[in-house]
């Protein structure tokens, strides 16, 4: 409130300018609203959201569908990966053209029958031919990164006990994807959880895997990356997110559990002339399970990113710690101290939602706000971030 008396000018301009921002602060950290559409009951626990037909309208593509853009109603068999159990041998959607033809393809693998795959968008509505990338070895989930800086992303499956190897596509003589990948081989068994980020500051970028970092050498693929034994993550996430969580120049770690109870930032402390580089650990949310999959992006368009993330349902079929827990979907806010967290969806199975190993983040209704989609064997939903009403 501002008071009438004992007032000279520039106090009282200063007053007035404070009142006046209060409600467009208020309007910008005010929790999101989001509209649930429930898309499909398939258990699939991976979605990509890109452009299938070409029509400049993006499209929703989840195991052997996709679903036609604006409306994601009409849907199209692509093809389906082999079930075990409860499962899809289907855990990643990475969007990428393979072939160099113009049309999107995706890049996926599974658990159990160990290969990595490109699938081929035929451009024709028929189902996608399936191509073998390579052998390699249980697949938690796949990541892409453009490890070597070149404008091409590379292919990075989180293979807990098999080595650590990426895959590069192989490019023609007009700069387009020639179907085939390089192989290219950083270390041996690696555990649970990866993720990619410049750790040291020196612009290249680093892997991070559950027992510490590999320092990227000059020469990505040539050079031999670095082991730092620094940490012991657990069964972490994939992604772990690299970022500068509280701006003090350093790249700290964002970590969930995926098959057990906690979600936590890592600081890091820089390294002194008698210690190596400490890491302080900082829980987010102790009480929830499942942390399989996360994105680090900016959801309320205030310029800052926020970390969205939520339950994998049934990542190891409830036997999991806390597998039978009610379901979520969160974002989390820093606000310059800790992370406040934002619950979007909450509630048993099939009232709350969770998610799968591979969820997307994207304006698929070209609003200007960044939509959730989301997979996992609770269905395909899509959630839409509402507007900010000021």
């Amino acid at each position: 409130m501002l008071r009438s008396a004992n007032l000279n000018g520039a106090s009282l301009l200063v007053n007035v300018v404070l009142f006046l921002m209060v409600p467009f602060i208020w309007a910008q950290t005010k929790p999101l609203k989001f509209t649930k559409q429930q898309i499909a009951s398939e258990s699939y626990e991976s979605v990509g959201v890109f452009d299938v037909d070409m029509d400049n309208v993006v499209d929703i593509v989840s195991g052997a569908y996709w679903y036609k853009g604006p409306d994601f109603i009409t849907r199209h068999y692509i093809g389906s990966a082999k079930r075990y159990g409860e499962y899809y041998d289907d855990f990643s959607t990475i969007p990428l053209d393979g072939n160099g033809d113009g049309l999107m393809d995706f890049i996926t693998g599974g658990w159990f029958g160990k290969q990595l795959v490109w699938k081929q968008n035929p451009g024709d509505g028929g189902q996608w031919q399936e191509h073998l990338i390579a052998e390699a070895g249980n697949i938690e989930s796949t990541r892409s990164w453009d490890l070597d800086g070149d404008g091409i992303i590379e292919i990075i499956p989180n293979t807990p006990n098999d080595s650590l190897v990426v895959y590069r596509l192989q490019l023609d003589d007009n700069k387009k994807g020639a179907g085939m990948f390089s192989k290219h081989s950083i270390i041996g068994p690696h555990g649970h959880g990866l993720g990619f980020g410049d750790i040291n500051g020196d612009g290249l970028t680093d892997i991070i895997v559950s027992k510490g970092w590999l320092q990227a050498p000059e020469d990505t693929y040539a050079g031999e990356w670095k082991m730092h034994h620094e940490f012991d993550l657990g069964t972490a996430s994939v992604p772990i997110i690299v970022a500068d969580v509280n701006k003090d120049g350093l790249s700290d770690l964002i970590v969930g559990q995926g098959h057990d109870y906690g979600l936590s930032w890592y600081e890091q402390k820089p390294a002194t002339k008698k210690q190596k580089t400490q890491w302080t650990k900082h829980a987010i949310d102790p009480y929830n399970s499942q942390y399989h999959s996360m994105e680090w992006t900016d959801i309320d368009q205030d310029g800052e990113n926020e970390l969205v993330t939520g339950k994998r349902y049934r990542a190891h079929n409830g036997k999991d710690p806390g597998g039978n827990d009610e379901l979520g979907l969160y974002y989390f806010k820093w606000n310059g101290e800790n992370f406040s967290k934002q619950v979007i969806d909450y509630g048993p199975y099939g009232r709350g939602k969770g998610t799968g190993v591979y969820f997307s983040v994207s304006d698929v209704d070209n609003n200007g706000m960044k939509d959730i989609i989301v997979a996992g064997k609770d269905g395909l939903n899509i959630y839409y971030n509402e507007p900010i009403k000021q």
